[in-house]
């Protein structure tokens, strides 16, 4: 047959020429094995260094989550069998190094069984794998997320008042951000993430022309009229209000950061992220002075090693140990299971980074650092490659939300930026930030083969 290149996207036949089907599935399945051998190796040298054996209950754990990753990959095979092949195993890696450092972790706390996090980490691991497989099942196109553009906008304000609601939700850490049913709590702001992006995906691709183009023009820039911005807006200013009173700022930042890229990206109007600067500058000194809790976070990021601030309850004591810990670990580590990272609070969740710093050192962090940014570039490549302004979006957002979470939490462990209370993707304990992004994961497989599929139309 002969090559025919689509009217409306030049560049597809060069840029999109797909491989074959088992060629790309086999190359997942040698980088799979590859990842899968890297975490069960993290394990075995943990239980070597501390436990000075091989410990097989929590080897057989890992080796039954193996399964349900060659299960997910089966199911590609024949569900979404031109998806990317390199994101599934990049999560696989991170979630699999997680695992094994909150392990460690758990060895140094002397817990076993059901009280051990590992142990929880690895249950919701399997219930993220067996979601997402059903996500890739349900949604066969993904176009028919397009269809419930405002549904989903409501499902996610419906999420983030749930934790308001008197007897369901509960406040850990000063945060009241959870919900718990039946003994198991839940942060429901890990998929209203999920929700938005596709309502801003589903808006913005309806009125981006009236947002670009139609309005008053106005200190420089052209403004879109009220009913076009009202809804989105709308949405946008809910979220963030219901995120305040919860006192989650990182997530209220998440949210603001999905909002400006994807109207970034629908536009390409760059008056709209200085406007977003703006905004955000002047609500983050303003909520310095009004909100106290906020005033502690800059204080004990701005003055982390002033001995008062480092003594005194709630101050810097976990900030300075995180960094204490990197520090400890050098360029290349005190090895796993030599390092001391149990001595920073909450050092399985908020500072999984800088008990993975201390014993695998800076290079370990660095290379933990290029998973995320290959991860990052791969889902902004399907948005690029995309053939409908949907996908663009929705690729573009869901692979944003990964990169600014990763920006947030390591920004604020390393002190660049004030801490904030988000999870490191796949790395971090925490049921719900596992199951959320593995959803992202199974999304962006279902946008990647409607891309290279579409792409296989029209270049053969």
């Amino acid at each position: 047959m002969s090559t025919v290149t689509h009217p409306a996207s030049p560049r597809i036949g060069r840029l999109m020429r797909p491989r074959g089907r088992q060629e790309l599935r086999n190359r997942e399945l040698v980088l799979l094995l590859v990842a899968f051998a890297i975490s069960l190796a993290a394990i075995v040298i943990i239980q070597e260094a501390v436990l000075g054996q091989l410990e097989f209950g929590m080897l057989g754990t890992c080796a039954t989550l193996g399964v349900l990753i060659l299960i997910f990959h089966i199911v590609l095979r024949f569900a979404a069998p031109q998806s990317d092949a390199v994101i599934v195993p990049i999560a696989t890696l991170l979630n699999g190094l997680g695992i094994a450092e909150i392990y460690r972790i758990d060895l140094a706390d002397k817990v076993s069984g059901w009280d051990a996090v590992s142990v929880k980490q690895c249950a919701w691991t399997a219930l993220a794998l067996v979601i997402s497989i059903v996500v890739i099942l349900v949604v066969r196109h993904h176009r028919v997320l397009q269809r419930y553009t405002f549904t989903s906008g409501l499902v996610a304000v419906v999420l983030l008042f749930l934790p308001a609601i008197p007897g369901l939700g509960v406040e850990v850490n000063g945060a009241r951000v959870w919900i718990q049913i039946a003994g198991l709590t839940f942060q429901p702001g890990e998929v209203a993430k999920i929700a938005l992006a596709v309502f801003f995906a589903g808006y913005l691709v309806q009125h981006r022309d009236t947002l670009s183009m139609v309005g008053r023009r106005m200190w420089g820039m052209r403004l879109p009229r009220g009913r076009d911005l009202g809804p989105i807006l709308t949405i946008w200013v809910l979220s963030m209000a219901v995120i305040v009173l919860q006192r989650d700022l990182g997530t209220g930042l998440l949210y603001f950061g999905l909002f400006l890229v994807m109207l970034y990206a629908a536009t390409g109007r760059g008056s709209w992220v200085g406007l977003g600067i703006a905004l955000f500058v002047t609500g983050a000194v303003a909520a310095n002075f009004v909100l106290g809790y906020v005033n502690d976070r800059f204080a004990n990021w701005y003055d982390a090693f002033d001995p008062d601030r480092y003594n005194d309850i709630g101050g810097s004591f976990q900030l300075v140990q995180g960094i204490f810990g990197l520090a400890h670990g050098g360029v290349l580590g005190t090895g796993l299971g030599n390092g001391m990272p149990y001595i920073t609070p909450v050092s399985q969740s908020d500072y999984i980074v800088a008990s993975l710093g201390e014993e695998l050192g800076l290079t370990g962090l660095f290379a933990i650092l290029c998973l995320y940014l290959i991860l990052t570039t791969r889902g902004l490549r399907i948005g690029y490659v995309a053939t409908d302004e949907f996908s663009k979006l929705l690729a573009t957002g869901l692979s944003f939300v990964i990169a600014l979470q990763c920006f947030i939490v390591i920004g604020g462990v390393t002190r660049v930026i004030p801490l904030t209370g988000l999870t490191t993707p796949f790395l971090a304990a925490g049921g719900s930030s596992l199951v959320a992004n593995w959803i992202i994961i199974a999304l962006l497989l279902r946008l990647s083969d409607a891309a290279r599929s579409r792409a296989r139309l029209v270049v053969t």
